[in-house]
């Protein structure tokens, strides 16, 4: 049985844990509260985008634009994977860069397609895809509320010169949904090349009228859609990151506490077993003294 010293350095250690993950579950709750505005209000505009540029993309034949331009089989794709710098989050990092490796290993497997490479942002999928050797291409550091527009930006213009430069044929972005503070859902969306929705649309099919001229409309809503879904699906990425932390911090502070319980009662139980001890050294020193 450990001494009553080491008891009680281990309940002082279990307890200066709790105060931290306490406070980091705090923070996390503060962070999650902007970012979750954020993403309510970048959502109606990147759907109202996607909209447009679907319609206009139904309304267009592929070779309007390159970035309209479906390929063939056996093509080489991009998965984007927004993960986060830090860690203590749960499976929030692990479960996406797992799901991102599945799914190209999926496609190989199928004969659908004949390469993928990974374009990460957030030092944790960077760490997760070069610890095993796989084919990443692009890192770059995760983004807070405030830099991602920038950060999609610099993505998009990345991702749309590899693909004009036919470098793959297809990029599909790896994010973190935000449904809830306890829920965040793991999801694989296409980005490039742009497609006509598959349901029939209202409407008699007649062509748009394009000024100041097609190519240059073209050119702006597409390079726009691009940049406003990578910059939604940061949003969702940074969200997603602080409900799980919030929800691990707070797990770990349960966990701790319920430790400090465990290690109390052993700690009175030890305590207890050595004044019994020392009681039962006296009644049998003064029965000695007696006899």
């Amino acid at each position: 049985m450990p001494s009553l010293k080491a008891v009680r350095l281990r309940i002082a250690s279990v307890k200066s844990t709790q105060k931290i993950t306490s406070a980091m579950k705090m923070v996390a709750a503060a962070k999650l509260r902007r970012s979750q505005d954020a993403v309510v209000a970048a959502r109606p505009y990147a759907q109202t985008m996607a909209d447009i540029t679907a319609e206009l993309a139904r309304a267009t034949d592929a070779e309007a634009h390159p970035l309209l331009d479906a390929r063939g089989a056996g093509r080489r794709i991009a998965l984007v994977v927004m993960t986060s710098d830090r860690g203590l989050c749960g499976g929030f990092n692990s479960n996406l860069c797992r799901m991102a490796q599945r799914h190209a290993e999926e496609k190989k497997r199928t004969g659908e397609i004949d390469e993928a490479r990974y374009e990460v942002v957030g030092r944790k999928g960077r760490d997760y895809f070069r610890r095993r050797k796989l084919n990443m291409t692009r890192d770059l550091p995760s983004a807070a509320a405030d830099t991602a527009l920038a950060r999609a930006k610099e993505l998009a213009a990345a991702v749309t010169e590899e693909f004009l430069s036919c470098t793959v044929d297809a990029v599909l972005l790896v994010y973190n949904q935000f449904k809830s503070v306890g829920s965040q859902r793991p999801v694989i969306e296409p980005l490039l090349p742009i497609a006509a929705p598959t349901t029939a649309t209202d409407g008699d099919g007649s062509e748009f009228l394009y000024e100041p001229g097609k190519d240059q409309i073209l050119d702006y809503v597409l390079t726009l859609y691009i940049e406003t879904q990578l910059h939604r699906a940061l949003l969702e990425s940074i969200a997603s990151e602080f409900g799980a932390r919030m929800t691990a911090m707070e797990n770990a502070t349960k966990n701790a506490k319920e430790m400090i319980d465990r290690l109390t009662l052993q700690y009175n139980r030890a305590r207890q077993s050595s004044i019994t001890k020392e009681l039962m050294e006296i009644v049998g020193g003064a029965e000695a003294l007696k006899g």
